[in-house]
């Protein structure tokens, strides 16, 4: 197994941490200094940026050294995927959590969660049709774009409780419906792209 392959097999491994360290209640109910960001927002965000660059690193890594394969092109954007919805899924539970008490880790509505997960199982179902058309289908530029800017948003999500601030807030927010705007567009580019693969199976 090459090294690119390697670091999107430490992504995958990367997510179940995360969510164990989210239900340690310890973790969750102290705080660092006066902030508002718990010790297990911090451990996440630090794994959730180590696995973002691995996520660089892993794709740069493969086309410098010609080791681009099946499987990489297959696992690394499902790498991304569970990635990103588990860190969302952890944030929402902040919000569903702290938004009644205008809490100012509470930035993550349902509703971005669903479009972005909608988005990813239509992107996983297409590319499981290209497959029994013997076809890998490798993740586009819009699509890369959109998994970088959710990455960051992701990243300020986590941060947020350290500001405490209004601002700090609703900068978040904008940058999640950005996100969301991406998610939407890049989603449809992959299905209109790839339309002839989906309509061949109907």
């Amino acid at each position: 197994m090459n090294m690119p392959n390697k670091l999107t097999l430490l992504r995958v491994l990367l997510v179940p941490v995360m969510i164990v360290i989210s239900v340690i209640d310890s973790l969750n109910n102290n705080y660092i200094g006066s902030t508002k960001l718990s010790i297990a927002n911090l451990v996440n965000l630090i794994i959730f940026v180590v696995a973002s660059l691995t996520d660089f690193l892993d794709g740069h890594l493969a086309r410098k050294n010609n080791q681009v394969t099946t499987f990489g092109k297959f696992a690394d954007p499902l790498a991304d995927k569970m990635l990103v919805i588990s860190s969302l899924i952890l944030l929402l539970q902040d919000y569903l959590k702290f938004s009644d008490k205008l809490d100012f880790r509470a930035v993550v509505p349902a509703w971005c969660v669903c479009v972005i997960v909608i988005r990813e199982l239509m992107v996983s179902g297409i590319r499981l049709v290209a497959v029994e058309h013997g076809k890998v289908i490798a993740a586009g530029w819009s699509g890369k774009i959109k998994t970088a800017f959710t990455m960051v948003t992701i990243i300020l999500c986590f941060l947020n409780g350290v500001f405490k601030s209004d601002v700090a807030t609703i900068i978040c927010q904008v940058a999640l419906y950005i996100s969301v705007l991406l998610t939407i567009y890049s989603g449809m580019e992959y299905l209109i792209k790839n339309r002839k693969v989906v309509f061949e199976s109907i």
